[in-house]
């Protein structure tokens, strides 16, 4: 049930779940995912999911109405909580690369599919890559910090987006604020989790 108490995540537990039991794959991605991975330094006002599977493509309108989500203009409230949710076009995509593979999180009896914390880091860079903006370059950090990623991955994804440049600068931050924090939350890991 989604209250005015219910957090970002709550929500995204909540559709992802309704979805699912609808034979339905949402991944939640952009600044949602990034919500997810580091909620006390980054919130976003909406979830953003990507359908990679669906057995009925009326599902998402429908599984929302049931939750009590009223839908205007492809953008769905709630007339309990702030935040919306949308169902950006597919395929799931970061930047010029199609995302095949996400996270599968539970929670008691709900179900979330999400991009990896790597994947959300290379999302966030996106925005730094291609508008400049250091507000990304900073949610990608937080993000990146907030547990393992794949580092040489995300190197690999910003050579295929021409950002080596700003990767550097990343990658440099990243090990800086990786090496003030002592290392116990952030971590490199090769299958990027």
């Amino acid at each position: 049930m989604i209250t005015s108490q219910s957090t970002l995540v709550d929500i995204s537990f909540g559709v992802c779940t309704a979805l699912d039991r609808l034979e339905t794959i949402a991944v939640l991605t952009g600044g949602s995912a990034a919500t997810y991975y580091a909620p006390h330094r980054y919130q976003s006002r909406d979830a953003d999911f990507v359908i990679v599977i669906s057995a009925d493509a009326n599902a998402a309108g429908a599984a929302l109405r049931d939750l009590g989500f009223n839908e205007n203009g492809g953008i769905y409230s709630h007339p309990a909580n702030l935040y919306t949710v949308e169902f950006p076009p597919g395929p799931l995509a970061i930047g010029t690369e199609i995302i095949q593979g996400y996270d599968t999180v539970h929670r008691n009896d709900e179900v979330l599919y999400i991009l990896t914390r790597t994947d959300s880091v290379c999302d966030r860079l996106a925005g730094f890559y291609h508008w400049s903006d250091r507000s990304a370059l900073r949610t990608a950090l937080d993000v990146a910090l907030s547990g393992p990623i794949d580092i040489e991955r995300i190197e690999r994804w910003s050579v295929g987006e021409r950002s080596l440049e700003k990767y550097d600068e990343f990658r440099e931050r990243f090990a800086r604020e990786s090496s003030l924090a002592g290392g116990s939350k952030s971590g490199v890991a090769k299958n990027g989790k």
